[in-house]
């Protein structure tokens, strides 16, 4: 160890007793009553010490109020560097911050609410390559221009109640409608498999729903067909009693609400009675006397009793 890493750790002495001139500090840039006890001090260089004393205030616990004094070489006058407020090593901190985009999850979106997309989502892909498009310096009619201009396909800002109607049929507006072209960017390959993941492990084959299903929604009537490469591995549910209604299921989710299902068995009816004909049963109007648990008493044995 050499004897400039010796001295850097062993506190200078002046510094070390300049406490009063750090408490001044302390209290000068905190709040009145909230700095507290001279908790230690440490050495942060040649003639360079913090001071740290408690701090009191209210939603800090653990923290500490840092001051930090030196002197130059051969002075014996301590000058005051800086003061500041520090965690200490129980102190309570705020959560690490986490960018939005990292926070955020489904369902967290509500009415009124943009989520903006970055430009180099993964999850999409431009909607046309533009290949087709004419060379800057081609020579273009002023009635095709305009119309060009017409049918462009820059995004409406707006409320979808506010946004124009579908445009008539037959124009190129139109047919670019139907053929999916009028979006400037589309789902990639990436976010095909996002979300075909995530469908699948809300409604898929491994849910106890569809262990327990009669059948799967390959079979069922209740499913509604989507287009694209997404429609050979899902649907929508289209069953208000299932508890999938309205979501995309996977055609090897199943659940009870089947439109197949097996049919409730009735219940056993009893069979009907059978009555002999041939035999009479005699049924007395009165019974014996006999007949009954308790013995016949005669009128002398309950005349004592008061009974005429």
């Amino acid at each position: 160890m050499s004897a400039a890493t010796t001295r850097s750790r062993t506190p200078d002495r002046l510094c070390a007793e300049a406490v009063d001139l750090a408490r001044s500090a302390a209290e000068e840039a905190a709040a009145p009553g909230v700095v507290g006890e001279h908790t230690g001090l440490v050495s942060e260089g040649d003639r360079v010490v913090t001071h740290f004393f408690e701090c009191k205030e209210l939603g800090y616990r653990g923290w500490r109020w840092a001051v930090t004094v030196a002197r130059a070489s051969r002075a014996k006058i301590v000058t005051l560097d800086e003061a500041v407020l520090l965690p200490g090593p129980d102190a309570l901190l705020a959560p690490e911050w986490v960018p939005w985009s990292e926070r955020l999850r489904p369902g967290d979106l509500g009415p009124g609410d943009l989520l903006p997309t970055d430009q180099d989502d993964l999850r999409l892909e431009p909607g046309y390559t533009g290949e087709e498009e004419p060379p800057p310096n081609s020579v273009v009619s002023e009635p095709v221009r305009e119309l060009a201009e017409a049918e462009d396909a820059d995004v409406t800002p707006g409320a979808p109640a506010t946004q124009p109607t579908t445009p008539s049929r037959g124009s190129i507006a139109s047919l670019a409608e139907e053929l999916g072209m009028r979006r400037a960017r589309v789902l990639s390959r990436y976010g095909l498999h996002l979300a075909a993941d995530r469908w699948e492990e809300a409604y898929g084959a491994k849910t106890p729903m569809a262990q327990a299903a009669p059948a799967t929604c390959l079979s069922c009537g209740f499913l509604a067909p989507i287009g694209g490469s997404l429609g050979q591995a899902f649907g929508v549910c289209a069953n208000e009693f299932s508890p999938a209604d309205g979501r995309v299921v996977s055609l090897s989710y199943g659940c009870g609400g089947h439109s197949e299902a097996a049919v409730m068995p009735k219940p056993p009816q009893p069979a009907a009675p059978v009555i002999d004909e041939t035999r009479v049963d005699p049924f007395p109007l009165r019974p014996a006397r006999d007949s009954g648990s308790v013995p016949e008493t005669g009128d002398d044995e309950t005349a004592e009793l008061g009974h005429s």
